[in-house]
């Protein structure tokens, strides 16, 4: 099989030289003596884990076999146990129909007061059960008594009349279905032994009345359960909810198992139930023989499977690795898009994948009988592929970043392709040919064009969108001077039309005044034509340091014309010893023109009868205390001013202030949302900070600070 160097067995060759390198630090850190005991110990562990294993599942076999064998015993007891309770609760059910039966052949034979003593007496005494035997009329009074020979008097006369619940209860029973019922259990205090729990026992006797029988719960399970059920066990009466009424046997032993059973007992009116508990020892680990035996045999067996599933799992394991191998290489070779090829030391091609039989339109049989012409090269390139096959074939290491070159398929197409060559070594560590790796770049190539075109493209819509940012900014920037031009230029006109034709020499001054304020404007248009076009092309502008006093005296001429129009009043508040500023001087003059303009628009409101522009420039709050951080973490040292624009208008809404500097953001209908966003831009090209708060008690005050020279 080929030798395919992927990503993964690159991995497993770095881990393995990771692991030996280790191996060797370690080899070298400790003494022999150790590595001697390390070795020892590992030997003794991969030798005895086995066996280790092999004692825990016999181990947990026997314990099992005998924990089955235990439970079998107490399944077998539990199953005698609830035999014998269905025996005694049957024999229960028996005797109390024949004490019932006993009753009904007494009423049968007539029932009469002078012959009552001799009837019963013989009937008390064959009955132990018994407590007492009475016989009532209709309406439950009392005809005669019998009592029990074999105790003393339980009842009290005064206490067995027609209002006892019971004996009514059971009565009207018997009445409505016709047959002997029974009554509730209910207690019989004693005063020598603490009382009984007894039970009366009503079988109708026609127009004579009805016969009472009073058994004693405890005499019951006397009389009429076998004796053999009470040895070595509990025997008792419960009701439904398990409340214990009576109780005989042996108490129970320290140290024994409780193995209990239940059987109900119908009566009607008196459901009850027998239940019987009994004592038993715990079970031997080894109850009888056949625990043993079997314990026995699966030992055995156990070792003898043993002995047979390690010599199959070693074949197995070899054949399922060979076969995981085999299956693994031909789906990592099946799936992968990289084309494989190899080839022997004459050239000729001994395996391809399907990847590269894809690329090439070749099946792999074609490619593999090929002795000499290779279908997939190129005509015109054949000559040139011969010569590096046989520099190969002689020796000539290929380049290990891999080199470009075209294929042609079946079709005639040419693809391009990158080939990635390495020598093909064996498990015996012996060269027997090449291995080459082909990607398809014709997608890559593709994509680069696109990406190539695409660029352009972007460039080209990069330099248009300059060009109309430029010709904003103009038409933004250019409208204070030629406003002030227009003014200018009006004013002119106005005094010579004034004049009417006579002598000029008194208006002269002011006509020239006038010019050359439109002098200056025209100049200064020129400069925001040179400086715009300057910030739109990102070009360095050059600085130079001013006095803060030069900078507003240069737009109060503009600001004072728009203010006598708004009627706004200006303030100048500027300090005696500020430091000039280094600036462009044209980009700043227009950041304050732009703000004061801003300022007195926001103040032009009908109900607004003060308005007042403040200017002021000061050392800033850093000067001399602080200092900033520049973008590389170095430490600003220098010191600002900072200038102020305040008026007196409505402030700022918090939903406009979120996006007051957002270009083309704007509030006013002949404004184009680029005053702001140009200012903010022009004063942290400088390394300032424009900022804005509410001035007190209304309008806004921006800020923004220059370094100074």
């Amino acid at each position: 099989m080929p030798k395919i160097e992927t990503e993964t067995d690159l991995k497993l060759a770095a881990r393995t030289a990771r692991r030996h390198a280790l191996s060797q630090a370690v080899q070298r850190l400790l003494p022999p003596s150790v590595l001697q005991a390390f070795a020892l110990l590992r030997s003794v562990w991969q030798r005895w884990f086995l066996w280790l294993i092999l004692a825990m599942l016999v181990m947990g076999l026997l314990v099992t076999v005998v924990w089955l064998a235990g439970r079998h015993e107490a399944e077998q007891v539990q199953i005698a146990l609830d035999r014998d309770t269905a025996d005694a609760a049957s024999d229960l059910r028996a005797g109390l129909l024949r004490n019932q039966q006993a009753l009904q052949a007494l009423q049968a034979a007539g029932l009469d007061s002078e012959r009552w003593t001799s009837d019963v007496t013989p009937l008390m005494r064959g009955h132990r059960e018994w407590l007492r035997l009475e016989w009532r009329d209709a309406q439950l009074r009392t005809m005669a008594v019998a009592d029990t020979p074999y105790r003393m008097r339980v009842f009290d006369e005064n206490t067995r009349g027609i209002e006892q619940a019971d004996v009514s209860l059971a009565c009207e029973l018997a009445r409505q279905t016709g047959s002997a019922a029974y009554s509730p259990s209910h207690y019989v205090p004693r005063p020598e032994n603490g009382g009984l729990e007894v039970m009366e026992l009503c079988v109708p006797a026609g127009r004579s009345g009805y016969l009472i029988a009073t058994y004693a719960l405890r005499d019951v399970l006397t009389e009429l359960v076998a004796a053999t059920l009470r040895r070595g066990q509990e025997v008792s009466l419960t009701e439904p909810d398990r409340t214990r009424l009576a109780s005989v046997g042996t108490a129970r032993r320290t140290g024994s198992r409780v193995f209990t059973s239940e059987q109900p007992v119908d009566l009607t009116g008196a459901p009850m139930v027998l239940r019987v508990d009994g004592w038993r020892s715990a079970p031997d680990v080894f109850p009888n023989m056949l625990t043993g035996l079997v314990t026995a045999m699966s030992i055995a067996l156990v070792s003898v499977l043993v002995l047979l599933a390690r010599d199959t799992r070693r074949r197995l394991r070899a054949e399922r690795e060979l076969a995981d191998t085999l299956a693994f290489r031909k789906a990592m070779e099946d799936s992968v898009v990289t084309g494989l090829r190899a080839r022997d030391l004459q050239g000729r091609t001994t395996y391809v994948n399907p990847a590269f039989c894809e690329m090439v339109g070749f099946s792999a049989d074609e490619l593999t009988r090929i002795d000499d012409a290779v279908p997939y090269w190129p005509t015109e390139l054949a000559h040139e592929y011969q010569r590096r096959q046989t520099l190969r074939l002689a020796g000539g290491m290929p380049p290990r970043e891999g080199f470009e070159s075209v294929f042609m398929r079946r079709d005639g197409t040419r693809i391009p392709v990158l080939i990635f060559e390495a020598p093909l070594i064996n498990a015996q560590g012996t060269q027997t040919g090449w291995m080459s790796a082909f990607i398809d770049i014709s997608e890559q190539r593709r994509i680069e064009e696109l990406s190539r075109a695409s660029q352009e493209r972007l460039q080209a819509s990069a330099r248009l969108a300059t060009v109309g940012e430029m010709a904003s900014l103009l038409s933004h920037e250019l409208t204070q001077p030629l406003a002030a031009i227009a003014s200018y230029a009006s004013g002119s006109l106005n005094l010579l039309h004034g004049s009417g034709g006579g002598d000029l020499h008194g208006d002269r001054a002011d006509i020239e005044m006038a010019v050359r304020r439109i002098a200056e404007q025209a100049d200064r248009a020129g400069q925001v034509i040179r400086s715009v076009h300057d910030f739109v092309r990102r070009r360095d502008r050059t600085r130079e340091a001013v006095s803060p006093q030069a900078l507003v005296d240069a737009v109060l001429p503009l600001v004072q014309l728009q203010a006598r129009k708004l009627g706004v009043r200006i303030d100048l508040a500027l300090g005696e010893t500020l430091p000039r500023v280094m600036c462009d001087r044209t980009l700043v003059e227009q950041v304050l023109l732009n703000l004061a303009r801003n300022a007195m628009q926001a103040m032009d409101l009908p109900d607004l009868h003060t308005r007042v522009l403040v200017l002021r420039v000061r050392g800033s709050e850093t000067d001399g205390h602080a200092t900033a951080s520049t973008a590389d973490g170095a430490q600003d040292a220098r010191r600002w001013l900072e200038f102020s624009v305040a008026d007196v208008g409505g402030g700022i809404p918090p939903d406009v202030a979120a996006q007051l500097f957002t270009p083309f953001f704007t509030t006013r209908s002949d404004g184009m949302g680029l005053g702001l966003s140009l200012c903010r831009t022009v004063v942290e090209q400088h390394g300032g900070v424009l900022l804005f708060e509410p001035n007190r008690p209304c309008g806004t005050v921006f800020r923004f600070t220059l370094p100074t020279a």
